[in-house]
């Protein structure tokens, strides 16, 4: 797959069927129409989706909220949010454009870790301080908008980093004193952020996947 497809390649045929890893060179004109139609079917779906929009995330006492976010021109797009709350509990979520998804994961003062896709469907509980890697972004098309006065901190993306196939997010909870979490394995890491106004703190890094040989 090509790890450089932005937003703006998947409002193309060309982009799109990159997007999808499809091979157009030996198909028939009639396969190749038959592709055609569904990416024009996708994009009326996307067309018909609503934007988020403004997030409207009300300011609790005691409650702590950590942003990413990317900056595309004058707009500041919100691609996920760590919230810690009154109990000590830690939240990753990302906006969605469907209704229908409630992707996010959770981490309980017992060290129990769960992740949720969509209603009411949940993985298997595990013991970790290490959220999932998140990556599929499109901010724009998304259209969650950042409001800085509703988040503790925020960790800015410049455009072009985090999109539908390249550029990755990682959250970890790390004890005071700990280092930073090590992702040299299979990530470049471009930036990594700690918050330490919770404890655990917060460690937000955003990652570019390395190419495989």
């Amino acid at each position: 797959m090509n790890e450089s497809i932005s937003e703006d390649d998947l409002q193309t045929f060309e982009g799109w069927l990159t997007y999808q890893a499809i091979d157009t060179s030996m198909m028939t004109t009639e396969e190749l129409a038959t592709w055609r139609c569904c990416f024009e079917e996708t994009r009326k779906q996307r067309g018909a989706s609503s934007k988020v929009g403004l997030m409207n995330l009300k300011t609790v006492p005691g409650e702590n909220k950590y942003a990413v976010a990317v900056r595309e021109g004058a707009d500041l797009f919100l691609v996920l949010w760590v919230r810690r709350n009154q109990k000590g509990e830690y939240f990753v979520l990302k906006p969605m454009s469907d209704r229908q998804l409630n992707l996010h994961s959770s981490h309980h003062r017992d060290g129990t870790l769960h992740h949720k896709i969509v209603k009411p469907k949940v993985l298997p509980a595990q013991k970790s301080q290490s959220f999932p890697i998140m990556n599929g972004f499109t901010p724009k098309e998304t259209g969650a908008i950042c409001d800085p006065k509703a988040f503790t901190g925020i960790v800015e993306v410049a455009s072009g980093i985090l999109g539908p196939q390249h550029g990755c997010i990682g959250v970890i909870l790390a004890d005071p004193g700990i280092g930073l979490p090590d992702y040299t394995w299979a990530y470049e890491v471009l930036t990594q952020t700690v918050f330490r106004e919770v404890s655990p703190h917060v460690v937000v890094s955003i990652l570019r996947k390395k190419h495989s040989d």
